[in-house]
């Protein structure tokens, strides 16, 4: 039976603390965030290719994992973050306190209450799930690490065990945290989120 395992690794904590990001701010990871992430993988090295957000709180410790272990690394432009429109640069309180009635319609439903500006979720999924499903069409056998975020994590999730886009933000995603996916002739299962290795 041919099995292929994929890591996915949330970046860890950005300078600036927890705000949204999305795709056009591109803060580095801060010294806990780097701490973080090398907690999550310790030793770990039996990827075979790791692929990577464009964005530097993913791509530069991805970039020296790779270069640790002598693994290759690929950058995919799809899994950079969800836009988050007129969000990008707050934090969640300043969205909580600022703009109580929209927040909780995000909550309520992510689907058809987006700030103003963001990405359309569907259109999200579909960007993530393509570039995912191309790795998974070529990956018999394999084991691939994904550096990304917490939106791409919760797309691949979601693809996984079939949940709508109205329960997204259900999901908890935490810096540093690895999930893992096994995929089998007989489907693809969640083996653990927000774990180490």
């Amino acid at each position: 039976m041919t099995e292929t395992v994929i890591d996915l690794i949330r970046h860890g904590e950005p300078v600036g603390g927890q705000r949204y990001r999305g795709h056009n701010i591109d803060d580095p990871l801060s010294e806990k965030g780097w701490s973080q992430m090398w907690h999550a993988v310790g030793e770990y090295n039996a990827w075979e290719q790791i692929i990577t957000s464009p964005l530097q709180r993913c791509q530069a410790f991805a970039r020296a994992l790779g270069e640790r272990h002598g693994i290759e690394v690929t950058v995919e432009h799809r899994f950079k973050e969800v836009g988050f429109g007129a969000w990008e640069g707050l934090s969640h309180h300043e969205i909580k306190t600022s703009k109580p009635d929209e927040f909780q319609s995000f909550l309520r439903n992510p689907v058809t209450h987006r700030p103003q500006g963001a990405e359309v979720l569907d259109d999200f999924i579909n960007r993530v799930s393509s570039a995912y499903d191309e790795i998974v069409a070529h990956s018999q056998s394999k084991h691939y690490l994904i550096v990304a975020h917490a939106g791409v994590i919760r797309a691949v999730i979601a693809r996984t065990i079939h949940a709508p886009p109205a329960s997204f933000y259900r999901i908890k995603v935490s810096y540093g945290g690895i999930t893992r996916i096994r995929r089998t002739e007989t489907g693809e299962m969640l083996e653990f989120l927000n774990g180490a290795l």
